[in-house]
């Protein structure tokens, strides 16, 4: 038996025992893994320059990703006690009805059962989707990218004594060390063991996982968000809107890539929009008539319209209405989260219901697709797709449920 299936195996075993554990006592493990994880911060901190040192070739946007600090370890634990704070949804009904012959019906939310978390250098990820596992019941195998697996491998070591100490199966947790791509496509055919697959990364990873994956997956993708300056749009606002969306954490999926703005504001607000990212060290890149607004503003190509830059880098196109607006993103978007600018609640109707994206936002910046911010508590990544769970992928999420009949001797005729 190798890694992967010795390891799925052991998670298989703990997700029986973790199904049926009273709320107290997770939310206890989840508080000791906070204690843990900040008493044990410079030992996280010393892996965690052994990965950055390994990964020094590598862009801005992975090294920035994979570096930790005090500050972040902090965060990281604090979510632990976030979640520990929030309902238990195992054993919570979801609906229930009785039928007329006196049957009673419950639907019962139930752990999913074993989690397969394949991802890239994001060492928070790895607290968070733990964090959320053991408080929705489910047993969680990760398999993070090379670039931090001593640092995964710290975190991990941290979470799992701390566990084992309160009353969690310390193989509640898997880390695959093996960061080869052969193992990640072991895992992703483990079936009998992983109850679900969830990808987190970029669209190479993503792809891969949906190619080769031979197990359920809840679906997650790469954030190309677009924002829509409508021709009623309060110009001010719309700025503002754009530089947080763009500037506030450029490396991330819920970061605004390309802007589009209506032909009849275009004259006025591209070279001003133009003027404040540039500014502010973003490069533009601009459609036709971008380009002739704006001299020497590189010119974009088809194929850039579909790109998720994770850079200091936007696309600004002119657009003729919030019909071509919606059309434009449903072609070229991925589906994650994008907005509107305007004053005329015509449009914001139409753009809500017609983009056909997990988050749609209405005077607002893209960067709030985030479970933390929105409530959740926390997220193991956005889900992309329409089965199961869309959106953010909190506790809820993490949940399936049955069906629970309580009768008298009932038969049926």
């Amino acid at each position: 038996m190798d890694e992967v299936e010795n390891k799925c195996a052991k998670a298989k075993q703990a997700a029986t025992i973790l199904a049926i554990a009273p709320t107290e006592t997770k939310d206890n493990a989840l508080l000791a893994a906070k204690e843990a994880l900040v008493k044990n911060t410079d030992t996280i901190l010393e892996a965690n320059r052994s990965d950055l040192e390994a990964s020094a070739h590598l862009p801005k946007s992975v090294t920035k990703r994979l570096e930790l600090n005090g500050k972040k370890i902090a965060g990281m634990a604090e979510g632990f006690g976030v979640i520990a704070g929030f309902p238990d949804p195992i054993s919570s009904v979801a609906e229930k009805w009785k039928l007329g012959n006196g049957l009673k019906i419950s639907r019962v939310r139930v752990p999913l059962g074993v989690l397969a978390f394949i991802y890239e250098a994001r060492p928070n990820v790895t607290t968070e989707a733990t964090s959320l596992a053991i408080k929705s019941g489910n047993a969680i195998i990760l398999r993070g990218g090379k670039e931090a697996i001593n640092t995964n491998k710290a975190l991990v070591k941290v979470m799992q004594q701390a566990f084992s100490q309160n009353g969690i199966p310390a193989d509640s947790v898997q880390l695959i060390e093996d960061t080869s791509h052969e193992a990640a496509a072991r895992l992703m055919k483990m079936r009998g063991y992983v109850d679900v697959l969830i990808p987190r990364g970029g669209a190479s990873l993503i792809k891969a996982v949906i190619e080769n994956a031979r197990v359920p997956i809840i679906e997650t993708g790469a954030g190309n968000c677009h924002v829509y300056v409508d021709s009623s749009a309060d110009l001010g606002m719309a700025e503002r809107i754009i530089l947080n969306a763009k500037l506030s954490s450029p490396y991330v999926c819920n970061a605004l890539e390309h802007v589009l703005v209506h032909k009849r504001i275009a004259k006025s607000f591209v070279s001003i929009l133009s003027a404040s990212l540039t500014k502010a060290g973003v490069e533009v890149r601009g459609d036709e008539q971008v380009c002739k607004l704006v001299p020497n503003t590189k010119r974009m190509t088809e194929e850039e319209q579909y790109l998720e830059y994770l850079d200091l880098i936007i696309g600004i196109k002119v657009v003729g209405s919030v019909e071509n607006a919606c059309l434009h993103i449903n072609k070229y978007g991925t589906h994650h989260s994008d907005a509107i600018v305007t004053k005329s609640k015509k449009n914001s109707k139409y753009f809500a219901a017609t983009v056909d994206s997990c988050c749609v936002y209405i005077n607002a910046s893209t960067r709030f697709s985030d479970g933390y911010t929105m409530g959740f508590g926390g997220e193991v990544g956005i889900s992309t797709q329409k089965l199961h769970a869309r959106g953010p992928i909190g506790l809820k999420e993490l949940c399936t449920t049955k069906l629970v009949c309580n009768g008298t001797g009932n038969v049926r005729e």
